[in-house]
């Protein structure tokens, strides 16, 4: 895989522990699921660094102080459903008042390329730093058509968070969006003939929703 700028692989050990229990098929759903939010948290330390700031002025328990915060209504979350949604208490554990939006696709298959079903976002997005959130980024397809999509409604400063990806899936996001930074925790090996990470964590819609 090329290096690219815009791409971040975490790699931490917090965060290699977690996922070691993400990917084991004894795992069930009610722990996947919270592992899915503790790993999230995790990654948005890290991710989400350069929000905007302000200075506020705040009176001690002895004086007053200047002190930097984040800036108001700054943050706007975006899954890509389904399995994005179980990422989104993740980030709420550190912008519990940030705005979310919702990006549904489907693949046509015909011609593989990602179909838009579903889009609400909130308004003013294009003011505000928006995370898009896909615990797997496989092919790239639907990472890269979400966030063409929000460049379409004028958004300007846009990141990508994935829990586990593929490099095939890397090298098509940041080949499409070089301005767009990317932030995985895990770097796997390679896809397989039906599109699944490898060794990954099987379908991670399938088992944050119990439905396989």
């Amino acid at each position: 895989m090329r290096d690219f700028s815009n791409v971040h692989i975490l790699n931490h050990p917090l965060i290699n522990h977690k996922v070691a229990y993400l990917r084991d098929v004894n795992t069930n759903t009610k722990v996947f699921r919270e592992i899915i939010t503790e790993v999230t948290t995790l990654m948005a330390y890290e991710s989400l660094k350069d929000v905007p700031t302000e200075v506020v002025t705040i009176q001690t328990p002895f004086e007053k102080v200047e002190q930097r915060v984040i800036k108001n209504d700054s943050v706007a979350i975006v899954p890509i459903l389904r399995a994005g949604l179980g990422m989104v208490d993740g980030i709420f554990q550190l912008f519990p008042t940030a705005k979310v939006g919702h990006i549904g696709l489907y693949r046509n298959e015909e011609t593989l390329n990602p179909v838009k079903y579903y889009c609400k976002l909130p308004k003013n997005i294009e003011d505000k730093v928006v995370i898009t959130l896909d615990p797997m980024l496989a092919t790239g397809g639907s990472s890269s058509a979400a966030i063409t999509l929000l460049k379409q409604h004028n958004c300007k400063k846009i990141k990508l968070m994935s829990i586990i990806a593929a490099p095939e899936g890397i090298e098509k996001l940041a080949s499409n969006h070089p301005d767009v930074e990317i932030y995985v925790s895990t770097l796997d090996r390679c896809l397989n003939d039906v599109g699944y990470i490898l060794p990954g964590l099987g379908d991670a819609g399938d088992r944050i929703f119990g439905t396989k």
